[in-house]
Order: C-alpha cells, then sequence, then structure tokens
C-alpha cells in the first residue's frame, strides 16, 4: 500500500462524515402507528414539490471504513479531533472559528496539524516528543509531493 498523505486521510475522514450523514436515524423501539395511509388524488398532488430524493444506505464496506476513520480521531487532542471532525463535515471555517474562538489561520494550522499527526500514524511513524508540530506538517508534506 502507498504512503498516507494528509489529502488521503483528509478523503477518508470526509467519506466518513458522508457514511454517517447516510445511516438510517436511531428510533426508539416499541413504538408504531396504526393510522392507514392516506391516499392522495390527483387533484391534491397538483402544485406540490416532488418528494427529495434520498441517497441509498451506506455499504457495508463504506460503514467498516468509517468506522475506521473514526478510531484516527483517538490519536488527537479533544480540541483537534474535533476540528478534523468539523471539517470533513464541510463546516466553514467561519463557524469553526467563532465555536472554537480561534482565528481563520489557527484553525487551518491546528486542522493541517491534525491530518498530519494521523497520516504520521498510520504511515507506521512514532509522533516525536521533542519536536514542533511545524516539524510534523512538514514531514507529511514531503510524502505529498
Amino acid at each position: 500500500m502507498t504512503d498516507w498523505t494528509r489529502e488521503r486521510v483528509e478523503e477518508r475522514l470526509c467519506e466518513a462524515a458522508d457514511v454517517m450523514r447516510r445511516l438510517p436515524p436511531v428510533r426508539v423501539q416499541g413504538y408504531y402507528n396504526l393510522w392507514p395511509k392516506v391516499l392522495h388524488a390527483f387533484s391534491d398532488l397538483v402544485g406540490q414539490e416532488p418528494p427529495r430524493l434520498k441517497r441509498p444506505p451506506p455499504s457495508p464496506e463504506a460503514i467498516s471504513r468509517m468506522e475506521e476513520a473514526l478510531d484516527w480521531l483517538r490519536w488527537l487532542e479533544v480540541d483537534d479531533a474535533k476540528l478534523a471532525w468539523a471539517r470533513a463535515e464541510r463546516t466553514p471555517w467561519k463557524m469553526i472559528c467563532w465555536r472554537f474562538g480561534i482565528a481563520r489561520a489557527t484553525a487551518h494550522r491546528r486542522w493541517e496539524y491534525a491530518l498530519s499527526v494521523i497520516a504520521w500514524r498510520l504511515n507506521g511513524r512514532r509522533l516525536p516528543a521533542k519536536r514542533s508540530r511545524r516539524f510534523v506538517v512538514e514531514g507529511t508534506r514531503a510524502l505529498s509531493r
């Protein structure tokens, strides 16, 4: 298998967020409806918007990849994991900055660092304790070239 890069890690996290959105909702068991289905006449349907099509549920392989990607977030600090997941869910930077109380550049640096830590660990390397965050980011940036 090829080396893990930040782009591949980002792609897998975005796929995991997409799979999470497509999972069926959790429902309380034991409740059901006894009302009959409403049959609409043609005149009732005139002027209504067509129902929105839903994407199919994810495949078992996609769910397995999602679970694997969610385990990666445990390698990060809590705030970095929340930021990485927020970006995977395609949350705008402005909302992330407001939520964490940080500037846009700081949020981007932390996001890059989170992806770099995951890529670093997936490539079988130990995270250096006495090195800066920039060293880890630059180390994974060299892989993506």
